[in-house]
Formats: structure tokens, C-alpha cells, sequence
């Protein structure tokens, strides 16, 4: 082994040891537990809030004539819906921690994680497009709204942002389908695929699903777009009022400066922690955007579930959810942290 890989590599220890013996690791372990409780008792309210409502999955069947009561019961006993909601639920816990196995749905007749796992990657991609396309147009639109304040560009962004909140997102959804409608076939509505995607080429099949994706992304954008352009104009605004601000243009500073390097900077700090919230956030939007533009996501697979009373792929997807909500919470932390070294992570922060 040569000096320069070996000193390499003795940095890479050293790193990787100062971290593991740093506050920020201990944070991140204490989060990760504290999450994994939030997700234990998030898990038995839910499976709780489920059992309570009238019926269960077999309801439907009890109603058809040619299902005889044997074979009801036989898929009781199968589904395990003869027991208790405890047993139900500590039976389930138990496949979960021991096995990986968020267990059987009840109407495809599959592992909830296979069903899951096909759907999962469309429905972040479409969450993730969504989250970059509003942080890119709406913090750069609060920025030119608040160092132009009550001027006319100020005003138009303040209506595009009252009419944006007034606009949830199924109401958006329908008028972008109507649009797509009276534009076809310039915008494809349903799947995430046009019939010959398997013949394009890599770079084909990018722009193919690029395109699918537009109508989508942007109904799923706009309440959240609205919100975060308002928000971003109040910090900013809040903070170009104060002392030191008007003491570094007294200085002489270059306005650009001042405004990007020390107000933005103190800014920012409130519209980091909204992006935990955001992401999980961003799924329950993409549920409804999907069943509107049949895309081929968790969306309509949980409808479908919920409907169904399927148990075990409701679990499995409000689970999901609650995973999603924590660790956005702990990226939006660790990265507050990054932006601003003062911030102390814990109790003391």
C-alpha cells in the first residue's frame, strides 16, 4: 500500500470515527429512536381506528349467494379476521419486527411489501419533482417579491399566490385534465408511459416520462407553491428590516450581497424546517393527483385498499406516511445544521 492511499484511508478512519463520536451522531440515534416509538404507537392507533369502522373486508363476500358460509370462515381463519384486534394487531407487529413482513393483502392475494414496492418509486418521483419544481419557483419568486415590495411585481406574485392557495389540489387536477382535453395530444394524461416505451432508447425513455410527468408535477405543485412564495416573502421581509442589514448597506456593501449572504442566510433557517413537513405532506397531495391522472403509484392503490377494508396494505401504507413525516423532520434538523454551524442539535438547541 502506497503513503498517499494509506493516509487516505487513515483520514477516512479518523473522519468516520470523529463522527460516530460526535453530538450530531448521538442525535441521529436518539431521533431514530424516539421514531421508532412515534411508529409503534402510530401503528396501534391506526390499526385501532381501522377495526372500528362498521365491517371488514369479507362484508362484501357475506353479501354474495354463491360464496357459501364454509368458505367464509375458512377465509377468516386464513386472514386471521377471526380473532381479536389485538391479536390481529400483535400478530402483525410480530411479522413486522421479526420478518420484514407487513403480511398478505386481502384482494390481490400478495405480499403487501411486493405491492408496495412496485408502486413506491413512482410515487417519489412524482412527490420529489414536485418539491424541487416549488422550492425552485417559489423562494425566487418570495425573494423578487420582498426586495421589490409593493411594487407591481410584488402585487402580481401575491395574486398568483392568493389564487394558488385557493386551489386545492384535485380542484388543480381537474382543470388541468379539462386543459390536457381541449390541448390533446400535446400533454398525456394516464400512466407514466406512452405504448412504445419499451422501443425508445435511455434517453427516450427519460423524455417520455419527463412529459407524463408535467401535468402531474404541476398539480401537485400549486397549493404548496403558494404557501411556501408568501412564507418566503415574510422571512425575508422580517429579516431585511433589521439593524444589521441596514448597517451592512451603510457599509457600503453591494445590494446582491446583502441580500443573498446575510439576509437569506437568516432567512432561509424557518423555510428548512417547513421541508420535513412538506415532504410528508407532498404524499397525501400525490394520492389524490394520482387517482385524477392515473398514475401508477401508491394512490390508487390505497384508495383501493381503503375501500376494500384491506388491512395489512393500509397499515403498510400509513405506515409509509409516518416514516416519510420522521425523517423528513431529521433531514430538515441535520441540514439547519449545515446551513447555520450555531444551531446546536438536542435539548439545548
Amino acid at each position: 500500500m502506497s503513503t498517499s492511499v494509506q493516509n487516505r484511508f487513515e483520514s477516512a478512519i479518523d473522519a468516520l470515527t470523529t463522527f460516530f463520536a460526535s453530538d450530531t451522531f448521538a442525535y441521529i440515534v436518539k431521533r431514530l429512536l424516539q421514531g421508532l416509538i412515534t411508529l409503534l404507537l402510530a401503528s396501534m392507533l391506526c390499526f385501532l381506528l381501522i377495526q372500528i369502522a362498521p365491517g371488514d373486508y369479507l362484508s362484501a363476500l357475506k353479501e354474495n349467494p354463491k360464496i357459501s358460509p364454509e368458505r367464509i370462515e375458512q377465509l377468516q381463519r386464513q386472514f386471521g379476521l377471526d380473532k381479536s384486534w389485538i391479536e390481529q394487531y400483535f400478530r402483525w407487529l410480530r411479522q413486522v419486527v421479526l420478518q420484514g413482513n407487513f403480511g398478505e393483502s386481502f384482494v390481490y392475494n400478495r405480499s403487501v411489501s411486493s405491492l408496495l414496492w412496485e408502486r413506491v418509486a413512482a410515487t417519489l418521483l412524482l412527490a420529489i419533482s414536485s418539491l424541487v419544481f416549488t422550492w425552485a419557483i417559489a423562494v425566487p419568486m418570495g425573494i423578487i417579491g420582498a426586495v421589490n415590495q409593493n411594487k407591481f411585481i410584488d402585487r402580481l406574485f401575491r395574486v398568483i399566490s392568493y389564487i394558488g392557495q385557493g386551489f386545492p389540489s384535485f380542484i388543480a387536477a381537474l382543470l388541468l385534465l379539462i386543459f390536457a382535453q381541449n390541448t390533446t395530444p400535446l400533454f398525456p394524461v394516464g400512466d407514466m408511459t406512452s405504448i412504445d416505451f419499451e422501443d425508445l432508447t435511455l434517453f427516450g425513455k427519460i423524455l417520455d416520462i419527463g412529459w407524463h410527468m408535467i401535468l402531474p408535477t404541476i398539480a401537485l405543485s400549486i397549493t404548496s407553491f403558494a404557501g411556501l412564495q408568501r412564507i418566503t416573502r415574510g422571512q425575508l421581509l422580517d429579516v431585511l428590516r433589521q439593524d444589521y442589514i441596514q448597517t451592512a448597506r451603510a457599509k457600503g456593501l453591494p445590494e446582491n450581497r446583502v441580500i443573498y449572504v446575510h439576509a437569506l442566510r437568516n432567512a432561509i433557517n424557518p423555510l428548512i424546517t417547513l421541508l420535513g413537513f412538506e415532504f410528508a405532506a407532498l404524499l397525501s397531495g400525490a394520492f389524490i393527483t394520482e387517482y385524477f391522472f392515473n398514475w401508477p403509484g401508491l394512490g390508487r392503490l390505497i384508495y383501493q385498499a381503503l375501500l376494500a377494508q384491506d388491512i395489512y396494505l393500509v397499515m403498510a401504507s400509513l405506515m409509509i406516511g409516518a416514516a416519510m413525516l420522521i425523517v423528513g423532520n431529521l433531514l430538515a434538523d441535520l441540514l439547519l445544521k449545515l446551513v447555520d454551524p450555531r444551531i446546536k442539535l438536542g435539548d439545548d438547541g
